[in-house]
C-alpha cells in the first residue's frame, strides 16, 4: 500500500513586545503551538498548546487482505518531554481507534493488541461496497504513564479489484499461531510461499484472517504455550490442487468423523513451522456457485407492496365511543343474565319431591334405606346420652379364679365416664 504524508512543521508563538511567528521544520510527522512567557526574575517558560497531526494515506485494494501496523517507536516522539537523540524511552502505550464521526470501526476492520509494551495492529479484508469512498480511521496514543494523548488520521482509499478476481478460496486453521503472529509481514509470506508450493498458481493472496476465538473458540490454557489459532484465507486463479482435493475423499472425512487426524500427502510442507488442522480446512469454488435469488410471488404468503407508508394527518375526527361502551357492556350482561334465569328454572322449578321418588323406588331398597338411617339416629343419640350403662360384653362375667359368676361392679346410675373399658382384675 502506497503511503502519503505530509511536510510538518514547529509553529512557534512568541509573547515578548513583538509579536512573531516562526516556521520550525522538523522530521517529526507533527508540529506544535507553543508559546513563550517571560516573568520579572524568571528564564522563559515554553507550554505547548495544541498539536496538530499530518494524515496517512494508504491504498489497500478491496477483498485483500489490509494490515497496518501501529509503530509505538513512531509514537514516542509525539509525547513531552520528547527523548534526546539516542535516548530509549519504554512508556507503555495503548491505542484508541474509530472511524472518524463514530465511536467503532467499520464492520470490516478489526484491531488488536495484546499488551501496551506492544504495536498495535489494523487488519481486515476492504469490502466492495466502500470502494471510491475514503474511509478515515482516527487513531488515538495514550501514554499510561503521563496519560499524554496524540492523534493521527488514517485516511483507506479502498480500490477496486475487479480486474484481479480470485474465484478459487481456501481458508486454513493454524492451531499453533496467535493473530497477531500471523499479521506480521514474514510469517503470512512464509505461509503463502508454502501454499504456493502446493497449489501453484500463478496469482495467490491472503484474503481475510480471522482469530478463533471470533469463531466461537476458547480461551486457551497459559501452559505449553498454548495459542489461539487463525483462520487463514487466501484466493488463487486457478482450481484446487490433488493435495487440497485429499481432504474430500471418504477416508478421511470418516477420519475426521472420529477425531482423528486425515492422511494429508503435502502436509510435511508446512508442518516445519505452521500445525494445519486439515478437518476445518474449507474450499471455496465461486465459478460453481448458483445464485439462490428468487422472484417474490404474491399470493404465496406475502403481501403486495402497498407503496410508500402514510402517517395519519395531525388534525383527527373526534369520535363518539359510547355505543362500543353499550355493547361492550350489554351484550355479556344479557348473556350472563339467561344463563343465570335457565340455570335457576332448573334448580328450582324442576324438583320432582320426596313422594314421587319413593314411588319410582323398589321396596327392598327403601327398607335398607330406613335401616341405616335408624341405626345412624340410634348411634347418633347414644353419643349424646354419655349416662347409658356399659354393654355387658366390655364387663367380666367370671370370677379368674373360682369361676363364679360376678355382679356388675357399678349400678346404672354409677357415673362412668372415666371408667376404662377394661377393669383391672384382682
Amino acid at each position: 500500500a502506497r503511503r502519503v504524508r505530509r511536510v510538518p512543521t514547529f509553529l512557534l508563538s512568541s509573547a515578548d513586545d513583538v509579536d512573531e511567528t516562526v516556521n520550525w521544520k522538523t522530521k517529526q510527522a507533527n508540529s506544535f503551538v507553543i508559546s513563550r512567557k517571560t516573568a520579572a526574575g524568571q528564564s522563559n517558560v515554553y507550554t505547548i498548546l495544541s498539536k496538530v497531526q499530518s494524515d496517512r494515506n494508504v491504498y489497500p485494494s478491496a477483498g485483500v487482505l489490509f494490515v497496518h501496523v501501529l509503530e509505538r517507536e513512531y509514537f514516542k516522539g509525539e509525547f513531552p518531554p520528547f527523548p534526546k537523540p539516542g535516548e530509549i524511552s519504554n512508556d507503555p502505550i495503548t491505542f484508541n481507534t474509530n472511524l472518524m464521526g463514530y465511536p467503532d470501526r467499520p464492520g470490516w476492520l478489526r484491531y488488536i493488541q495484546r499488551t501496551p509494551y506492544s504495536d498495535g495492529v489494523l487488519y481486515g479484508s476492504p469490502t466492495a461496497e466502500n470502494v471510491g469512498k475514503p474511509t478515515v480511521i482516527e487513531i488515538t496514543a495514550c501514554n499510561r504513564r503521563t496519560f499524554e494523548t496524540a492523534r493521527h488520521n488514517l485516511v483507506i482509499n479502498i480500490m477496486s479489484a475487479e480486474d484481479f478476481l480470485l474465484p478459487y478460496q481456501a481458508e486454513f486453521f493454524i492451531k499453533n499461531m496467535n493473530v497477531e503472529e500471523m499479521l506480521a509481514s514474514e510469517v503470512l509470506g512464509d505461509f503463502l510461499g508454502a501454499v504456493k508450493n502446493v497449489w501453484q498458481p500463478e496469482r495467490l493472496n491472503a484474503i481475510n484472517i480471522t482469530s478463533a476465538l471470533d469463531r466461537g473458540g476458547r480461551v486457551p490454557l497459559p501452559i505449553n504455550d498454548m495459542k489461539e489459532g487463525v483462520y487463514v484465507m487466501v484466493g488463487a486463479d486457478v482450481p484446487f490442487s490433488s493435495c487440497l482435493r485429499e481432504v474430500e475423499n471418504p477416508q478421511n472425512q470418516l477420519r475426521c468423523s472420529q477425531e482423528m487426524e486425515p492422511i494429508i500427502t503435502c502436509d510435511k510442507k508446512f508442518r516445519a513451522q505452521f500445525y494445519i488442522d486439515w478437518c476445518k480446512i474449507s474450499l471455496v469454488d465461486k465459478t460453481k456457485q448458483v445464485s439462490t435469488y428468487q422472484e417474490v410471488v404474491c399470493g404465496e404468503g406475502i403481501l403486495p407492496d402497498g407503496g410508500e407508508y402514510r402517517p395519519p394527518p395531525d388534525s383527527l375526527k373526534s369520535r363518539d365511543y359510547y355505543a362500543d361502551f353499550l355493547v361492550t357492556l350489554a351484550v355479556p350482561s344479557a348473556v350472563a343474565l339467561v344463563l343465570f334465569l335457565v340455570l335457576a328454572y332448573i334448580m328450582c322449578c324442576r324438583r320432582e319431591g320426596v313422594e314421587k321418588r319413593n314411588m319410582y323406588t323398589p321396596d327392598i331398597q327403601l327398607v335398607h334405606h330406613s335401616a341405616i338411617q335408624k341405626s345412624t339416629k340410634e348411634l347418633r343419640d347414644m353419643s349424646k346420652n354419655r349416662e347409658i350403662a356399659w354393654p355387658l360384653s366390655t364387663l367380666p362375667v367370671f370370677h379368674p379364679v373360682t369361676g363364679e359368676i360376678v355382679p356388675p361392679l357399678h349400678t346404672d346410675s354409677y357415673d362412668n365416664t372415666s371408667m376404662p373399658l377394661m377393669q383391672a382384675h384382682p
